[in-house]
């Protein structure tokens, strides 16, 4: 007997990214594909002590079940944190922690979107929220963008001129897949019609901390007068990200149904990796740790930028991003960035095309790179080969 599915599966596709990893397993690819971490970076010695710690100090209660909303000194911890970098004004209540980001984007689908509605969004935008928003029977809205950020004129004629509009969602610091932070003028703004046109704003923010040069914006969050704006924020950039910790922010009572829909889901994320995490940030001092990972990234962003420079043809431009893990290269517009794929991939090369981050006007000539990941020789050897390949399509 065929399975009968429900309507949500029936045109969900595999991640583009997530096909690509596989190949990537290969250790002889350099892979500029997925968005990791620097692994050499993980504090392993000083998590084998927290563990310990937590284990001798509190073993049955990090062995235990918890409360879905999350292990409470940690949440406290987050809500200061972002009150000091982020310009906000929460507590713990106000804080879910989620397994992942994604998982918080996902809830976000539960909670906002009936089959129909509108996510509007940058473009192009992050692979895996479209994939989350997507299951639940949007449809989706890009808005152009510039060096900073969404138009805002191009924003204001969607929302004035489309029904069910839900959810804006937005990468403001050092966007992925662009790389590209949003000037202070533009998220003042957004939140600004977020409030006039009655739609919930989704601020993904899982590289703030990662800014190597200039100066630091407040959140659109910190713009909200009328708690139109969520926050998302994680540990797997700026700590390990196979802990799986991550969190949402917002309205206690937008919150309280976050929960409800999480409950549904797993019930609770991992006490113990909440606990050590926590012990981590009472032991040891993760501004020196983040800034070890600031400068690594910031050097290997300026390596690739350099050889990129050096190597790629007249005709291709790409961001120079002041922060997180991406950059985004444009091709000349008749050559096919998957087609460049398959020819790097025979070379041990690995990056994703672009047109998989546009939800609807897939644009082909485009590609992402991450540069936080790969050390310093296969970075220099990966992008010499991308700029001949890409030359191949040129001549």
């Amino acid at each position: 007997m065929a399975p009968k599915y429900a309507k949500r599966v029936l045109n969900l596709k595999a991640s583009e990214i997530r096909e690509i990893l596989k190949i990537t397993e290969n250790p002889e690819i350099i892979s500029f594909a997925g968005g990791l971490p620097a692994p050499e970076l993980f504090p392993v010695q000083e998590i084998m002590e927290v563990s310990r710690i937590v284990l001798e100090e509190s073993g049955s209660k990090a062995l235990q079940y918890s409360t879905t909303e999350g292990y409470k000194p940690l949440r406290e911890w987050i809500a200061s944190r972002m009150n000091h970098k982020l310009n906000t004004s929460f507590d713990a209540d106000n804080i879910l922690i989620t397994h992942g980001s994604q998982q918080a984007l996902d809830l976000t689908g539960k909670v906002f979107l009936d089959e129909g509605d509108v996510v509007v969004c940058e473009s192009p935008t992050y692979l895996a929220a479209i994939s989350a928003f997507k299951a639940y029977g949007c449809i989706f809205e890009e808005v152009e963008t510039d060096e900073q950020g969404m138009i805002m004129e191009d924003l204001e004629r969607i929302l004035q001129n489309t029904q069910n509009v839900k959810i804006i969602y937005i990468i403001p610091d050092f966007q992925n897949p662009t790389g590209k932070t949003w000037s202070q003028e533009r998220r003042k703004k957004l939140a600004e019609y977020a409030e006039k046109y009655g739609v919930m704003v989704i601020e993904d923010n899982p590289y703030g901390e990662l800014r190597f040069e200039g100066e630091s914006f407040p959140s659109v969050k910190s713009f909200d007068l009328d708690n139109n704006v969520l926050c998302t924020g994680t540990f797997s950039k700026i700590f390990c990200p196979g802990f799986r910790i991550a969190w949402i922010a917002g309205n206690h009572e937008i919150i309280k149904k976050y929960v409800l829909v999480k409950q549904g889901a797993d019930l609770q994320c991992n006490t113990f990796a909440q606990m050590q995490i926590y012990k981590y940030l009472q032991t040891y001092n993760i501004d020196q740790h983040i800034e070890k990972i600031k400068d690594l990234y910031r050097m290997r962003r300026d390596l690739a930028i350099q050889i990129m420079e050096e190597s790629f043809p007249e005709g291709v431009s790409f961001t120079k991003p002041s922060g997180g893990l991406f950059l985004w290269i444009e091709l000349p517009k008749d050559i096919d960035a998957k087609e460049v794929l398959k020819k790097c991939i025979e070379k041990k090369l690995a990056f994703v095309p672009g047109g998989a981050f546009f939800p609807n006007t897939q644009k082909e000539n485009t590609l992402r790179i991450n540069f936080s990941n790969m050390p310093e020789d296969r970075i220099k050897k990966g992008l010499t080969i991308l700029g001949e390949v890409i030359k191949e399509f040129i001549n």
